[in-house]
């Protein structure tokens, strides 16, 4: 990926916890993300499956989707998830690709 930040979506399960996102460093920032490496929501509540990512060009483009995307509702982020995800696989592997 050639961008340099990304919003993202993470997941407990397919329809579970949803947690939105932004980062420069998609890769370690999910890693974290999936061992827990920092309390809080996602350690919480078993968040780790990488289901949705947009890469933007700067961190002001990112910071601002990502702040629109926590004020949709559910069904809104399960809609956009599923538009290019529908199994709700685990992105993380495709990373490093």
């Amino acid at each position: 990926m050639d961008k340099s930040f990304f919003v993202y979506i993470m997941a407990s399960r397919k329809d579970g916890v949803l947690y939105t996102g932004v980062t420069s460093n998609l890769p370690k920032r999910v890693w974290e993300h999936r061992n827990k490496i920092v309390s809080g929501f996602t350690a919480r509540y078993g968040v780790g499956r990488l289901v949705w990512i947009e890469p933007h060009e700067n961190a002001e483009s990112a910071i601002r989707r990502e702040r629109q995307i926590e004020k949709w509702r559910r069904a809104w982020k399960v809609e956009l998830i599923e538009k290019d995800n529908p199994a709700w696989a685990d992105l993380f592997d495709s990373l490093n690709e």
